[in-house]
């Protein structure tokens, strides 16, 4: 067993290497109940992408951004948000020689409406459940799965060995969990905020935008949603057994909980450098190992789907020249294919030195939200998509993950994901729309999205 100490302020953090033959979402089976836990979980085998998984433990502040409001454990403090949070990241600031890119810090999401405190927009669209705009869980422990290197770590944000004890302790209890056979059709009524007539013509009217000039590209969402009172870890462990994803995560508040597989990095930055993973393009699963490559080979050779991730990736590239030096944003992987339970997606790398006096906070808030789920030019598309889709999108495109006090962070972008609230589940799907798209194939394709979280659920 490894331990050692690191210099952290004042104070000490006390980092512990321990051994177990379990992953880190048997782990925190062990651990679902604690208040404010969070599930970071690279559920999806893949060397480059799911090096690490991460579990928040004993929080110790919680910042949470209310209709521009900002509140530390729950009382009203004054500032903008985005500014509160970044001061907040920065009080606990650190320098830690290690490669772990998460020692401690906070975890957490930002909703897609939070991006009304960034930008003037329109407020016509309807709203079906209510959560924070913005919540992160400042914690005192991370458990740490290195994947890479098959090693495990706790650490203690204050050197307390007695909590760290007590974890250890609770994880040689821990027994390994057995996948679930999940049903291949979901017996579940399932309701969305549009017919599918309805959702074809906001897509007509969505292009005739496209065709005046107003977008070049803009992504357009349905909600769907279900009753459901199973207990919402036990939908992420179905979730997490037929949609692996590198960029998983369960979120367990005690008001309501977030359920998410999604394969979308927004943003990482580790050591200054920012990274971007834009998702465009999508083929369903084939039945077959010959319906498969077809879908595959249809997708790589689709000149609309390389045109859509292409703009997409020149907005990545536009944000990241706000926030990076000069002459470092590149792209530095272009129309991947990546392989999902359910689809087939492309994928392109946009990467970019931060300038000194970027901080992750800013990087974030600068760049928020995602190009790919939003359009080009970003603003007057989310101007459109409040206009067409009629119903706040809520933590739906918006993004999960952690800020480290060392100034590393790592978000996804929230699709395939649940949100359950009060015995009822919410999910959106969506896609990109361009002047070339047609409504019927627009609409079969948010099915296809759906269908792992409909099994689910």
């Amino acid at each position: 067993m490894l331990e050692w100490n690191a210099v952290r302020g004042t104070n000490v953090l006390r980092i512990r290497e321990f051994s177990s033959e379990l992953n880190a979402f048997e782990v925190y089976n062990f651990f679902k109940k604690d208040k404010n836990s969070i599930l970071l979980d690279s559920s999806k085998e893949d060397k480059r992408l799911s090096k690490y998984s991460f579990i928040g433990l004993n929080d110790f502040m919680i910042f949470e951004a209310i209709n521009s409001k900002s509140y530390i454990d729950g009382k009203v403090v004054q500032g903008e948000p985005f500014e509160v949070l970044e001061s907040l990241v920065d009080k606990y600031k650190c320098t830690i020689d290690n490669d772990i890119p998460f020692l401690s810090g906070a975890i957490g999401y930002i909703s897609y409406d939070a991006g009304r405190m960034l930008e003037k927009l329109p407020d016509t669209s309807e709203e079906d459940f209510i959560i924070p705009d913005i919540r992160f869980v400042f914690y005192k422990n991370l458990i740490i799965f290195d994947l890479e290197n098959n090693k495990k770590y706790v650490t203690d944000i204050d050197g307390n060995d007695e909590r760290i004890h007590k974890i250890l302790r609770k994880i040689h209890e821990c027994n390994k969990i057995e996948e679930e056979i999940v049903s291949e059709k979901s017996e579940n009524t399932f309701y969305s905020n549009f017919i599918k007539e309805d959702y074809k013509n906001a897509i007509s009217t969505l292009k005739d935008y496209i065709k005046s000039g107003d977008v070049y590209i803009a992504n357009m969402t349905q909600r769907f949603w279900c009753e459901n009172d199973e207990e919402s870890f036990s939908i992420y462990k179905k979730l997490r057994s037929i949609n692996k994803a590198p960029f998983s995560a369960f979120l367990n508040f005690k008001d309501f909980q977030i359920i998410s597989s999604s394969p979308e990095r927004f943003i990482q930055v580790k050591d200054n450098k920012a990274h971007t993973r834009p998702i465009k393009g999508t083929r369903p699963r084939g039945n077959s190992f010959e319906e498969d490559e077809r879908n595959k080979l249809e997708l790589i050779n689709s000149e609309k789907d390389k045109a859509e991730l292409l703009m997409v990736v020149d907005l990545e590239r536009n944000d990241f020249s706000k926030v990076c030096k000069p002459h470092s944003v590149k792209v530095t992987e272009n129309f991947k294919l990546e392989e999902y339970a359910t689809v087939f997606h492309l994928v392109s790398t946009v990467e970019g030195e931060l300038k000194e006096n970027v901080s992750a906070v800013k990087c974030i808030k600068e760049c928020f939200p995602g190009g790919s789920i939003t359009g080009t030019p970003k603003i007057r598309a989310m101007e459109i998509i409040e206009e067409l889709e009629g119903l706040k999108r809520n933590i739906y495109t918006g993004v999960i993950g952690y800020f480290d006090f060392r100034g590393n962070c790592d978000f996804n972008i929230v699709i395939r994901s649940i949100l359950k609230k009060e015995n009822k589940a919410y999910f959106g799907v969506g896609g990109g729309i361009t002047y070339d798209s047609i409504e019927e194939d627009e609409y079969n394709e948010t099915l296809d999205k759906a269908k792992a979280l409909m099994r689910v659920l």
